[in-house]
């Protein structure tokens, strides 16, 4: 899977709003985030018609989300600045065609398109802005009784029942 710098300055943007204790301007988002303004600029619109953003003009103006973190996920983000989790050719997954030989790709390319939004569609920025890590996924190594920080046993690990 290929993330777009848009997709990672609008999530990244998103994770710095959502952080922050008030309003935020996109200029002290560019620079807090080491954005270019222009692109970010473009993106923050985007969020804004998808109605992830609340943008405020004047002296107390910036940036807010428009409902809790806890409400909006990695998936809202990505389908606002991309219109589709994944692509084939550039294309909506789901519209993925082949000749007669290649038939099985389509399903193939479904099956990844479900499990990134499986993912990305129960995270969320809340989850982002905690230590742990997001479903689906163990970061380092196991703790001390041998179990992801979450519980999960790691991968590969027998399970305690057998």
């Amino acid at each position: 899977m290929q993330v777009s710098a848009r997709t990672d300055y609008a999530l990244r943007a998103m994770l710095a709003v959502a952080d922050a204790p008030g309003r935020v301007t996109a200029a002290a988002l560019a620079r807090a985030q080491q954005m270019p303004p222009a692109f970010l600029q473009g993106i923050l619109v985007d969020l804004r018609r998808a109605g992830l953003l609340h943008g405020q003009r004047g002296g107390e103006g910036g940036y807010a989300l428009t409902r809790p973190a806890a409400d909006i996920t990695v998936g809202d983000v990505v389908r606002a600045v991309n219109g589709s989790l994944t692509t084939v050719r550039g294309l909506p997954t789901e519209t993925a065609a082949y000749p007669p030989a290649a038939a099985g790709l389509r399903e193939v390319w479904l099956a990844v398109h479900d499990r990134i939004a499986d993912i990305v569609d129960r995270t969320t920025l809340a989850d982002l802005l905690r230590p742990a890590p997001p479903p689906g996924r163990d970061r380092g190594p196991a703790g001390a009784a041998g179990t992801h920080p979450r519980g999960r046993p790691p991968r590969g690990a027998a399970s305690p029942t057998g």
